[in-house]
Parts: structure tokens; sequence; C-alpha cells
């Protein structure tokens, strides 16, 4: 058995103390680390805890001016968190409403492209303005801010969830069958894309219900939801071109989207 130096040389033994680079055991009088509980030599405890090891903190990455750069996390990768879909750009999201915004700016500087694609009155042979209309915005930028706030949060969660081509289908879909519904019922104007986006928030609702009864509760914020459902119904109200009829065609249509989207992900 090794024989402390202290008790080897017949040291006197001392009490603890705290040096910068040592700490004097008081049954055996060894000199030990600071940063252990127990005495290598007697087995005597020497501190309740030891003290803890201050680290300097790595230094932040800067940019060429010295500035700080963020921290980013990695993107969600596909099947990395289970019942959490991957991180995505909404690329087809964008480009819808990119489109829609294009058009708008266009219906300023040229107020006659609106008689000639949007849908103001019975078809006849002008089979097209079913799929324009729910593009078109001409004159409320209330309307058109509203649409697009509601086309942008829900196609995003559709095209997070089930991908591009979805999107893009779900809003062609819902918008068709909104306006579709106004020219069977014969209800006119129909113009604005208050069916095609209650039609996504539909779709995605369905899903997200879906999903809560099997038990994957995806902690939605569901005032927020109902909020903008209930703003894109009252457009039909103080706007005279966003018909209540093509906003109900939008949501049954959305409805049957996702339930249909639903079982492609089973």
């Amino acid at each position: 058995m090794a024989v402390p130096p202290a008790a080897a040389h017949g040291y006197p033994r001392l009490e603890v103390t705290e040096p910068d680079l040592f700490v004097v055991c008081k049954n055996c009088s060894a000199e030990v680390s600071p940063y252990v509980t127990e005495c290598p030599y007697c087995g005597q405890r020497v501190r309740k805890r030891a003290p803890k090891i201050e680290r300097e903190a790595p230094e932040p990455e800067t940019d060429r001016r010295g500035r700080a750069r963020p921290t980013r996390l990695p993107r969600l990768r596909r099947g990395e968190i289970p019942g959490i879909a991957p991180e995505v750009r909404p690329v087809a999201t964008i480009g819808v409403v990119a489109l829609s915004l294009a058009l708008a700016v266009a219906l300023r500087v040229d107020p006659g492209l609106t008689t000639e694609l949007a849908l103001l009155a019975p078809l006849g042979d002008e089979w097209w303005r079913v799929l324009a209309t729910p593009l078109l915005h001409p004159d409320n930028l209330g309307y058109l801010f509203i649409a697009m706030v509601a086309v942008g949060i829900f196609g995003s969660h559709v095209e997070r969830r089930f991908g591009r081509l979805a999107t893009v289908l779900v809003f062609l879909v819902c918008g068709t069958a909104g306006a579709a519904l106004c020219v069977a019922l014969e209800t006119f104007p129909a113009v604005g894309a208050n069916g095609a986006g209650l039609g996504l928030l539909c779709a995605w609702l369905v899903d997200d219900r879906r999903a809560l009864r099997r038990g994957d509760d995806r902690e939605t914020d569901m005032l927020g939801v109902y909020v903008i459902a209930a703003a894109l119904v009252l457009l039909s109200v103080v706007e005279p071109d966003a018909s209540i009829v093509a906003a109900a065609g939008g949501a049954a249509a959305g409805s049957a989207c996702g339930l249909l989207l639903g079982l492609t992900r089973r």
C-alpha cells in the first residue's frame, strides 16, 4: 500500500484547505486534486461535491465584417422524427401567391382584363373563366391580402405534408369547384381566392383532425384557424366579388381533398 508523502515524512496533519492547485486531506495529510471528493490514498471524503470546472465558451463564428453569425439548425429530414413532416421550401405555394400578385398588378394596369378573365356572368363557351377567376383580385387590396395570407399559411402546411403537386391541385380543384357551383346556381360575380383559400384550410384541417383521432396531437392553434376561416367567409359580406357560394364550394372540395390525401399517407 502506498504511503502518503506527508505521512511518510512525519508532517503534522493539517485541516482541509483549498489552495489553488491541491487540497490537503485532514485524515492522512496527503495533497490531492481539488477536483475529487474522496482522498485516493485513504478514502476519506474531502468535500461534499467537486467544484464546477469552468470551460471557455467557444468563440462564435463571424462573417467577413466581424459580425457573429446566427446559429442555424439543419432542416428536418423525412422520417427523422416520427409524425413530424419534413421541412421543405413551399415553392408551389410561393408560386401561386406570386402569380396572384402579378395578376393583381396587371389588372390595375389594364382593368379590361377583368371582363375578359373573371367570372362575372354566365359562362357560355368561355370555360377558362372558371380556372382563371380564383387568381384574380381586381379592386380590393384587403381582399387580396386576406386571401393570400390564407393561401400562404395553409398552402405551406399542405405542401409540407403532401408535396408541391398536391398543393397546386388542391388550390385548382377548390377554386374551380367554387366557381363551378356559382355557375350552376347562377350566382355572380365570383372573383378571387376566398373559395380556394378556404379549400386549402379545410384540406389541412381534415387531415389534422384525423391525425388527432389517431392519437397524433400536433398541438394546433385552432383559434387562429377559425379566425382565418371566419375572415374568408365574411369577405362575401363586405366584398361584392367574393361569393359565399364559391366559399362553400371550395370548403366542400377541400374537405374531400383532405380525406383523399389522408388516405394516400397511410
